[in-house]
């Protein structure tokens, strides 16, 4: 009994997953009750399954992993059902049984596996082709096993639970709750790992600054809800004009930034601003149909730069070059609509 004792403290102690407590606890079950076959279960009531998770079988009778079978059919309902863990005459008890029949079941032990607030994970059973004893210290085993199991199994789920909601709250933690776009903390990160990346595979920086000409005007004339639809919109577009490497982000406000890497140096470099400009502007301009209003927008100051992996910014820097980039466009787009307003004032004037 120490010898089992110690052997169940190394494996308690050790495991850190279901399985790895089950196997040696099947292995210690077989050698305490003698049965032949020892298995884990896990019930899916909802479906009406029983799953064989781990089995450890000795002897002829085997008892499959990734076995599924009716929940209704199977000798552990039934003995949940009568409170009975234990006959070593399943044929009287159970003649009716087809699963017992085929495999040829003398001697049957079940215990149930619950959660701590009482629902039922499943069972830990243990069978044989042949009759033997019913035991005090096989009983005290199967129960502590199955209480064991249970309380990995909840310790298990409830990591689970955690690291799905640490998962969630990262995400939410870096996205922009209105778009869905990575926010500005995703940026800078983004950034960071972009420009530490470009020197070792000599590449580029490539930042686009993006600012929506005229956004106060669709707040001022639809009001604050279509603005908001209207950036949602914007998001959308840009990213549907993104290639797989490309990351687009809301900075914040109307402003928004696309960074991946690309070529640094002469043509290729000025190719690769110049079709992500273009991919840019033609997107975010044209006609909305927004819910409450429609309108046509003339489109954004979109400045594009690429930073060289021999220039090493740091992330503030590099988007001040790409805003400052983008500025002169702006201007450049103001004054190109004062000449041409002024040209038709005049055309309007001498008419």
């Amino acid at each position: 009994m120490s010898e089992l004792l110690e052997q169940l403290s190394e494996s308690v102690s050790a495991a850190q997953t279901v399985e790895e407590l089950t196997r040696p606890l099947l292995e210690m079950l077989e050698a305490v009750t003698g049965l032949e076959s020892t298995y884990l279960t896990s019930i899916d009531e909802a479906k009406g399954v029983q799953h064989v998770l781990y089995a450890r079988n000795s002897s002829a009778m085997q008892m499959p992993e990734g076995l599924t079978v009716p929940w209704n059919d199977t000798l552990c309902k039934r003995a949940l059902e009568e409170g009975r863990t234990f006959t070593d005459d399943v044929p009287a008890c159970w003649g009716d049984s087809q699963a017992a029949r085929e495999l040829g079941i003398r001697t049957y032990v079940s215990k149930p596996v619950r959660m701590g607030n009482g629902a039922l994970y499943g069972t830990l059973c243990a069978a044989s082709t042949h009759s033997r004893p019913r035991t005090p210290q096989a009983e005290r085993i199967l129960t502590l096993f199955a209480y064991l199991i249970g309380q990995q199994v909840e310790r298990e789920q409830l990591i689970q639970k955690l690291l799905s909601a640490n998962e969630q709250l990262a995400a939410a933690a870096a996205t922009d709750q209105l778009t869905g776009l990575p926010n500005r903390r995703a940026l800078m990160e983004a950034l960071e790992r972009l420009l530490a990346q470009g020197p070792r595979q000599q590449m580029g920086v490539q930042i686009a600054f993006i600012d929506l000409d005229g956004f106060k005007a669709v707040n001022d004339t639809h009001g604050h809800d279509v603005g908001d639809q209207f950036l949602v919109a914007i998001a959308q577009r840009l990213q549907g004009v993104l290639r797989a490497e490309d990351m687009a982000a809301r900075l914040g406000g109307d402003e928004f930034v696309v960074v991946s890497l690309s070529p640094h140096t002469g043509d290729a470099a000025r190719a690769a601003q110049d079709a992500l400009c273009a991919r840019i502007t033609h997107a975010l301009q044209g006609h909305f149909e927004l819910p409450g209003a429609a309108f046509d927008y003339a489109g954004a100051s979109v400045g594009v730069v690429t930073i060289p992996p021999d220039q090493p910014h740091q992330i503030a820097d590099a988007l001040r070059v790409a805003d400052q980039t983008m500025y002169r466009v702006k201007l450049a787009r103001r004054h190109a609509n004062e000449a041409l307003e002024q040209a038709r004032t005049g055309v309007a004037a001498h008419s």
